[in-house]
């Protein structure tokens, strides 16, 4: 017997839309947002728009208030640490997982990726952000654990939003070289088959990253310092 889905199509259409305008920060953190006026901006209906909303809210992206008041779900110290900390338990491992069954498409993957890649700098904006993401993505799929990929595929997406703060910060300008070479080397260390060294390689990677940068920087904005 064949599972029905609990969402319309249209809703899932809503639903990845406005998801993709959070994240990407065209509906700024924060903000109000107008579903009737959102709604014909993306030329739909209010019904779908509103089933994609509460699936927003359920991953806390959006917040509910009252009279149908709809905002996007600010950012915060405290998830940008928790972020942080999901990828610093999930991903060294899922880099060992690369370096122990990667295939050679995988490997193939990761070279294109790899190639694609400039370094996540003010100067780049979002090509940066997209090439890093699409290099670190190939990484993790080379795990070929879907549960890990998953995972970590919604991780990234909320990250985004940080990563975006972390270029306007001072190091935003920062040519970042050290960062930038480190993907090659993950990359050979997985290719020849080291995984323990990748991992350790991902590890020193994620606690230099322009996310724990702004995690310290909204540290000090919620302090007062």
């Amino acid at each position: 017997m064949q599972t029905m889905s609990v969402f319309s199509s249209k809703g899932s259409q809503a639903y990845s839309e406005v998801r993709r305008l959070i994240l990407s920060g065209d509906l700024k953190p924060g903000s109000r947002i107008s579903q009737y006026e959102l709604a014909d901006d993306l030329q739909m209906s209010i019904t779908p728009l509103r089933e994609a909303i509460r699936r927003l809210a359920s991953e806390g992206l959006v917040i509910l208030g009252n009279h149908r008041d709809v905002r996007v779900a600010g950012v915060s110290s405290a998830e940008a640490r928790q972020l942080h900390e999901v990828r610093l338990s999930l991903e060294p491992d899922a880099t060992a997982m690369a370096a122990e069954r990667r295939t050679e498409a995988d490997i193939e993957r990761m070279r294109t990726a790899a190639s694609a890649l400039v370094p996540v700098t003010r100067d780049w904006g979002d090509d940066g952000i997209a090439a890093h993401r699409e290099f670190h993505r190939a990484v993790y799929c080379a795990s070929n654990n879907d549960v890990m990929i998953r995972l970590l595929d919604d991780l990234w997406d909320k990250s985004d939003r940080y990563r975006r703060i972390g270029l306007e910060l001072p190091s935003g300008e920062e040519p970042r070289m050290v960062d930038f070479n480190e993907h090659q080397e993950i990359l050979e260390l997985i290719v020849s088959g080291d995984g323990e060294a990748a991992s350790a390689l991902a590890r020193t990677h994620i606690v230099n990253s322009l996310t724990a940068s702004v995690t310290d920087l909204l540290d000090e904005f919620s302090t007062g310092d």
